[in-house]
């Protein structure tokens, strides 16, 4: 599958696949990522499949979306989430994961997120998306910065981690300005 408007540079993204609990089972239960994605306990492969077999391919049902990030060899390497989607305020939240360090740094997250943004705006029909990051997620930050989102405002000690509380940044980037009224 090559559609267009999924793919962008060096990456494709894709529907989940069956195929696709092992490499799940991996990234969820990495307890390294867990403060990332607000994680307090492992998934288990049989809660992970049946995600995966009941997944319905209505995003506005579910309000959210999950795409994987294959690279033009065919190879997984991470994911990306289109979440809280407000149809009415044509809005979504957006989270993007490579997760094997020597992955990064190669594009893919960028690309992935063009995409991703080009899908969102022609497909699902948001205006705008929007990303929380911790404070001291200088990687995201760089990645959504370079992307063209902006720093709209900060919470204050809202993330409480095992090193303490942290600042989440919040992150905008308007894709298309609304028609005048």
């Amino acid at each position: 599958m090559n559609n267009d408007i999924l793919a962008y540079g060096n990456v494709v993204l894709r529907a989940l696949e069956p195929e696709d609990l092992d490499l799940l089972y991996e990234w969820e239960n990495d307890s390294s990522l867990w403060e990332l994605s607000n994680t307090k306990a492992p998934f288990s492969r049989h809660i992970l499949a049946s995600y995966l077999q009941n997944a319905t391919p209505d995003i506005y049902e579910q309000k959210q979306v999950r795409l994987i990030i294959q690279s033009l060899q065919g190879k997984a390497v991470g994911a990306v989430d289109l979440f809280d989607i407000d149809l009415f305020h044509q809005r979504a939240g957006v989270g993007i994961l490579i997760h094997k360090k020597e992955d990064r740094r190669h594009g893919y997250a960028s690309d992935a997120l063009k995409a991703f943004e080009n899908y969102a705006q022609e497909i699902v029909g948001v205006r705008q998306l929007y990303a929380n990051i911790a404070e001291d997620n200088s990687e995201s930050i760089e990645l959504f910065q370079k992307a063209g989102y902006h720093l709209t405002g900060i919470r204050k000690k809202w993330l409480n981690t095992l090193r303490g509380w942290k600042d989440e940044w919040f992150f905008q980037k308007i894709l298309r300005d609304p028609p005048p009224y």
